[in-house]
């Protein structure tokens, strides 16, 4: 049978590439490259004829797992609920280990996004907190305890 070599991407479908870009790139995320996709592979793959995308791909620190940002030019994009709680049905959030939760989440804060919830811990192990960042992305951030 065959099965998973690695896990290679997420990717989320966003209005504003740019904002959302600058977002991610302020959290520590570098852009590896920025390119607009269409034709018939394209077409074929996701289902939807004539579409064209522009598509900003961001690698981690320490390389693996990357982030796909795309931003539909054709047809227009479908709005989802910007402020979606975690019970909704989809992606749930995207989630990053942090070195210091609190003045990430002050830089956050004073870039103009806000938590979800608060910042929890669970048993002396990690602190935690949900932003909402950019088109409603929730990012989780954690930072390990000790």
């Amino acid at each position: 049978m065959a099965r998973i070599r690695h896990f290679d991407h997420v990717g989320i479908t966003v209005a504003d590439l740019d904002t959302t870009l600058s977002f991610f790139v302020s959290l520590g995320l570098e852009l590896e490259g920025r390119t607009f996709m269409e034709g018939e592979f394209v077409d074929t793959v996701i289902g939807i004829p004539n579409s064209r995308s522009e598509i900003a791909t961001l690698l981690f620190p320490g390389g693996g797992t990357k982030l796909e940002l795309s931003s539909f030019v054709r047809p227009e994009h479908q709005p989802g609920s910007p402020n979606a709680m975690s019970t909704e049905i989809g992606l749930r959030n995207i989630a990053f280990e942090v070195e210091d939760l609190q003045s990430m989440v002050d830089q956050l804060v004073a870039d103009g996004y806000s938590l979800v919830g608060g910042i929890g811990e669970y048993e002396g192990a990690w602190r935690m907190a949900y932003v909402r960042g950019p088109e409603g992305i929730i990012v989780a951030l954690a930072e390990r305890l000790g």
